[in-house]
């Protein structure tokens, strides 16, 4: 097909957002479109957005204004948004925005030729934002028609059940799904066979994959499952919820070697009362409890996490728990965030009356805390050999090369070019805030 018409696009949010518009790509390509580098250079311009905190919203409306002075200069440019910001506010959008072409959700991504092929005849709107039934998510999960990538991102399920009560991913993106194990696999095995070296399983709560599915396996034999497929180095998965962690998932950190050691743990808070609030179905020393399980399983295991400071009605106390719990288990890195009330969610409507400078003042003494305990956790890996999956050209230029360690760490390093999908060893030389610096060790 004659690729004579060009798209944009921006991704926010998470690794379902990547995958999402990985599958953008591919449907657009179906229909006669090259994806550009510049905005400019577009006849059809997307996001993809995130509505997981008003941060991340924001930033998608300032994107969107970016594009009106285009649209103004050539009124034929088509503009769409889609993604969980698309889901929630849906046809209001094009209300809001009158330079706005398209609004597709989290479920519709699969129809976006159809919508831009009926812009294009009509000159009109289009938006789609309904859920679909279970048996038609099932037969539209994502599958890479291609890859020459090294990692790749494999979509396991969709949706979330747990109603966390600050989280917006229900109403967003469903009720929970799980993929069929065999088209996983499947897609393991064609990915591995165009030279893809590491997965990530993802989904909204990777632990509970399988619930509900009748003859379905659960996560743990999924991974064994994934591990035991031929070309495939190494294996991560995310997001994980503590509630749902068992001990024969917790086991596989030591009977799976293809297994990165890290694992993404989101704990919220460290208070107990605050837990409650948030509606996360655990408690402080449940989650100590799966730490240290993890560490006995694992010695080498290393956790990160996700802290959100100033959810309404947090005490002193309560963000003192928190920072106890930082010093306790001592993350090599937490992603970390100021409450903000999303629409639809039931902390929402929590009554709030803590002065937003408090919170600020904590959320930065929280920082001071973390970066030391951080900076210590990376520290140690300098003058150390690490194995390193190498995945292509570094940022860095100047015939660098990049990969990861097993911990998700991105280490830059002189090397030949041939070196792109091989597990190498190289020694850690420097330890910075976003990635070590290295050299490869030549047998």
């Amino acid at each position: 097909m004659k690729m004579d018409k060009t798209f944009y696009l921006e991704t926010f949010g998470c690794q379902m957002n990547v995958v999402d518009s990985e599958r953008i790509v591919d449907l657009l390509g179906g229909i006669g479109y090259r994806q550009v580098e510049q905005a400019r250079e577009a006849q059809l311009l997307l996001l993809n957005t995130c509505a997981v905190r008003d941060k991340a919203v924001r930033k998608a409306y300032g994107h969107l204004g970016r594009f009106k002075p285009l649209k103004d200069a050539d009124p034929s440019l088509v503009i769409g948004l889609g993604g969980c910001v698309a889901q929630q506010e849906g046809e209001e959008l094009l209300r809001e925005f009158p330079y706005l072409d398209l609004v597709f959700g989290t479920h519709n991504v699969h129809r976006l030729p159809e919508l831009v092929n009926e812009i294009e005849v009509r000159r009109g709107k289009a938006a789609a934002i309904d859920f679909l039934d279970r048996e038609t998510r099932l037969q539209l999960f994502p599958n890479r028609i291609g890859s020459e990538a090294v990692t790749r991102f494999i979509t396991v399920m969709q949706g979330c059940d747990n109603f966390c009560s600050f989280c917006v991913v229900p109403i967003v993106r469903g009720r929970e799904i799980s993929r069929p194990s065999i088209d996983i696999l499947g897609e393991v095995r064609d990915l591995a066979a165009q030279g893809v070296r590491e997965i990530t399983l993802i989904g909204q709560n990777v632990n509970s994959f399988g619930v509900g599915a009748e003859g379905e396996v659960d996560f743990a034999d999924l991974l064994r499952q994934v591990a035991a497929v031929e070309g495939i180095a190494r294996i991560r998965f995310t997001t994980s919820h503590p509630k749902d962690l068992s001990d024969e998932l917790i086991a596989c950190f030591a009977g799976i070697d293809k297994l990165c050691k890290h694992l993404h743990l989101p704990v919220q808070s460290g208070s107990d009362s605050i837990l409650r609030e948030m509606n996360r179905g655990y408690g402080r020393a449940h989650y100590l409890g799966l730490v240290e399980k993890l560490r006995k399983a694992c010695p080498e295991i290393r956790l990160t996490t996700d802290i959100i400071v100033g959810f309404p009605g947090e005490t002193e106390a309560d963000f003192n728990d928190t920072m106890t719990l930082l010093e306790e288990v001592r993350y090599a890195e937490i992603y970390s965030f100021l409450f903000s009330p999303r629409r639809g969610t039931a902390a929402a409507e929590f009554p709030d009356d803590t002065p937003a400078a408090v919170k600020q003042e904590r959320f930065d003494r929280m920082l001071v805390v973390q970066n030391a305990i951080s900076k210590q956790a990376w520290a140690q890996d300098v003058g150390q050999v690490r194995d390193v999956l190498v995945e292509g050209e570094s940022k860095q230029g100047k015939g660098q090369l990049f990969g990861r360690t097993t911990w998700n760490r991105i280490v830059n390093f002189s090397g030949p070019p041939e070196l792109v999908g091989r597990v190498v060893p190289v020694r850690v030389t420097k330890s910075y805030r976003n990635s070590q610096l290295g050299e490869l060790v030549k047998d």
